[in-house]
C-alpha cells in the first residue's frame, strides 16, 4: 500500500485511465515522480499495439504515423502538450523571466504555442511514418519511459521556478536521494533494454536524448530559473520528437 498509492497518483494525474483517487499528502507524493515511468509504459503499449494492427492489416505509413502521433496524446489526455504550448509561447514572447511565468499560467492560447504545436505534430508525423518503413518501431515504445524517468529526474534535481503548482506539489515532499536512485537504476534497465533490442540504432537515441537534457537544463534555468509542471511537459515531448529523428537518422546510416 505504501508505494501502491503514488503509483495510482501518478497514473491519474499523467494518463485519463480511471483509477481509483486518492487526495495528494506528504506521503503518497514523496514517490509518486518515480512512478511517472509507469504512465510510458502505457502509451509504449499503445503505439506498439497500433503497429502490430497496422503490420497485420498491412496499412500504409500515412495512417500509422497519423493515428500514431494521436496516441499517446489520447492515453496522457494531453497534459504535457499543453505544457510544450505554454513553454513555447513564453519562450517566443522575449519578456521578462517574472513575464514569462506569467505566461505559462494564463489559460488562454496563444499564436506561437498553436503554430508551434502545428510544427511539431507534423514533424511527428513525417518521422513515424519514415521509422514504420524502416521497421524499427517497437524500439521507440521505450522512448515514452525514457522521456518520462528523464523528465522526472529534472523535476528532483532541478530547482522550482515556483512556490506552487502541480510539479511542485510533488516536489516539495520528495525524497530527492532516493528518488534520484531508484529513477537512475530504471533509467539504466531502460537503456540496456533499448541497447538489447536495438544495439546501434538505440545510441543515436540515447545521445539525442542526453543532449536535449544538457540543453534543457541550461534553458530552464535562464529563461525561468528553474523547472514547471510546463516546462516538464514541454522537455518532455521535445525528448521524444528528437529521440524518434535520431532513430530516423541511426536508420539512415546503418
Amino acid at each position: 500500500m505504501k508505494f501502491f498509492e503514488p503509483l495510482l497518483v501518478a497514473i491519474s494525474t499523467y494518463s485519463i485511465l480511471p483509477v481509483p483517487q486518492f487526495e495528494w499528502n506528504e506521503r503518497n507524493t514523496k514517490y509518486t515522480l518515480c512512478f511517472f515511468p509507469a504512465v510510458g509504459i502505457l502509451c509504449g503499449a499503445g503505439l506498439l499495439a497500433w503497429y502490430a494492427l497496422c503490420v497485420y492489416l498491412k496499412a500504409s505509413s500515412l495512417l500509422f504515423s497519423a493515428v500514431g502521433a494521436c496516441v499517446p496524446l489520447l492515453i496522457t489526455g494531453g497534459i504535457h502538450m499543453d505544457g510544450y504550448m505554454d513553454t513555447v509561447d513564453a519562450l517566443s514572447s522575449h519578456q521578462t523571466r517574472e513575464r514569462k511565468l506569467e505566461i505559462l499560467k494564463d489559460p488562454n492560447c496563444g499564436a506561437f504555442a498553436v503554430i508551434y504545436c502545428g510544427i511539431y505534430l507534423l514533424l511527428d508525423v513525417a518521422l513515424l511514418s519514415e521509422v514504420y518503413r524502416m521497421g524499427i518501431v517497437p524500439v521507440l515504445c521505450l522512448v515514452f519511459v525514457l522521456s518520462r524517468i528523464l523528465s522526472a529526474l529534472c523535476a528532483v534535481r532541478l530547482p522550482s521556478a515556483r512556490k506552487s503548482g502541480m510539479l511542485r506539489a510533488f516536489t516539495q515532499n520528495v525524497q530527492k536521494n532516493r528518488s534520484t536512485v531508484v529513477l537512475a537504476v530504471l533509467l539504466v534497465v531502460t537503456c540496456g533494454v533499448m541497447v538489447v533490442l536495438a544495439v546501434r540504432l538505440s545510441w543515436f537515441m540515447l545521445a539525442a536524448a542526453a543532449i536535449w537534457t544538457a540543453i534543457y537544463r541550461r534553458l530552464v534555468l535562464r529563461q525561468f530559473g528553474g523547472v514547471t509542471g510546463d516546462t516538464a511537459g514541454f522537455f518532455l515531448q521535445m525528448c521524444e520528437l528528437l529521440c524518434l529523428a535520431g532513430a530516423w537518422i541511426g536508420g539512415l546510416v546503418l
